[in-house]
């Protein structure tokens, strides 16, 4: 199980078990079937707004219960520990990574307009940086939006974007000037303007039910009012905010390593091999030895980071060490634990095959463990 820590209060306790019992009764029942389907009911946010756990950090003046980054933890933790990555991954961009961005770059307008709604549920909200040629390298950016009059005009494609069939609203990465950082900003583009288009949802290894698509923006017009931030800074407003998305990601892949390890804990102590049990046999207590220890250190590091990051003192170099070393050692674990299942671990009826099947992005959303290493190389 999850285990206690210093770094959470009695607030965060209660909370916890809000999110377990929302866990219970409104995802586990409903889970397989949106792994089939490969996209949640639009429900889940309704009633993911109802029981609270929706952008938990929004001030009280804005709507929401003003909470510090630890309320969001909670979510993630649980959602992640209770197996369900899929619905898990679809609020994390939502209150983790999209709210951020309005919560420091929004207007007070923008924040008045939408924040309730995301909160509720009413609005699901989603970020679109990644194109086809575009990846890593955000300066590639080629969808463009061109000032026209009192608005923008906004044209260009993009893809691997979660939430992106049930988002209401889009934080778009686009290019308002030349090539270049300096050329790219942020706009808020609702998804009922003429011109914007859903792809297809695609079909991917693991998180089957969250909703990642392709978008199109087809002389999609927006009103200058919608420009998040100013003009031509949205390389250095993705560089504030990534550091929670990485701190997100960390919390997501040492949740899911901890429940592998757990369940791979109960599997070998009750699988029999040569007349005992496969927990009995040396190798098997090692294998698990070095894995409880990987996780203990891991767990360590990321409350050192949240209580930083509740400060407002996590840095970009603790993120990627924290993103890195745990989406990383998340595929050990994970690799293991199938390893320690035998043949029934390669089964999908079986949950550790969900859990190694859902691990692997880990290492490539929220910038690749190669792009975390360069990251780290540079403050050393």
């Amino acid at each position: 199980m999850i285990p206690h820590r210093a770094v959470y209060g009695q607030e965060h306790a209660l909370f916890r078990d809000t999110v377990r019992r929302f866990a219970a009764a409104e995802i586990a029942p409903h889970f397989e079937r949106w792994e089939a389907a490969g996209i949640v009911d639009r429900g889940y946010w309704d009633k993911g707004g109802a029981a609270g756990l929706l952008c938990p950090q929004v001030p009280e003046a804005c709507g929401g219960i003003g909470g510090d980054f630890r309320f969001n933890a909670v979510v993630i933790e649980e959602l992640w520990y209770a197996g369900f990555a899929g619905p898990a991954a679809d609020f994390s961009v939502h209150s983790d990574v999209c709210c951020g961005y309005l919560l420091s770059f929004g207007t007070e307008a923008q924040k008045r307009k939408w924040l309730p709604r995301m909160i509720s549920g009413e609005t699901v909200c989603a970020i679109a940086m990644t194109e086809p040629g575009t990846g890593s390298d955000l300066q590639g950016v080629r969808t463009r939006a061109v000032r026209d009059g009192d608005g923008y005009v906004v044209n260009g494609q993009k893809t691997f974007i979660s939430n992106g069939q049930h988002c209401d609203l889009v934080i778009a990465v686009v290019r308002t000037g030349g090539e270049g950082s300096s050329g790219m900003s942020l706009l808020l583009v609702e998804t009922d303007r003429p011109g914007f288009r859903r792809g297809r949802k695609l079909d991917k290894l693991g998180h089957l039910s969250a909703d990642t698509s392709e978008m199109f923006f087809d002389d999609v017009r927006v009103p200058a009012e919608n420009l998040l931030g100013e003009e031509g800074r949205a390389m250095a407003q993705l560089m504030a905010e990534l550091p929670q998305e990485r701190l997100t990601i960390a919390i997501q892949s040492i949740a899911a390593a901890q429940k592998a390890f757990d369940l791979t804990c109960r599997y070998v102590h009750e699988r029999k091999a040569f007349g005992k049990a496969v927990a009995e046999f040396q190798n098997t207590r090692y294998r698990l030895a070095d894995l409880k220890a990987d996780l203990a250190v891991g767990w360590a590091f990321i409350d050192q980071c949240l209580a930083r990051h509740a400060a407002g003192e996590l840095n970009s170099q603790d993120a990627s060490v924290a993103k890195l070393w745990c989406s990383e050692m998340q595929g050990r674990v994970v690799d293991q634990c199938v390893q320690l299942h035998g043949g029934y671990g390669f089964m999908r009826e079986y949950e550790i095959c969900r859990l190694y099947a859902d691990a692997r992005v880990q290492r490539i959303y929220g910038g690749t463990s190669e792009i975390m290493r360069e990251l780290i190389s540079r403050s050393l």
